[in-house]
């Protein structure tokens, strides 16, 4: 299970969450801000692992909330 999301659905909302926490990390170890690095830390691995979306229920790309004609009376 790990596997399938570190290997398949990457997107570049994902490349992005990546990249950008990466940077996030590296700036904060450089200005010494430790917090800086574990909130760089979970970015990136919310880009890493695809998680972030309701905790991860968005990871197979079906983010459509369902249609329950009942509702509408």
């Amino acid at each position: 299970m790990i596997k399938d999301r570190l290997l398949t659905g990457w997107t570049f909302t994902r490349i992005a969450y990546l990249i950008i926490g990466i940077m996030v990390i590296i700036q904060a170890a450089v200005n010494d801000q430790w917090l800086g690095i574990l909130l760089g830390a979970y970015v990136t691995s919310m880009g890493l692992f695809a998680f972030g979306c309701a905790s991860g229920s968005c990871f197979d790309g079906d983010c459509r909330v369902k249609h329950d004609p009942d509702q509408e009376k």
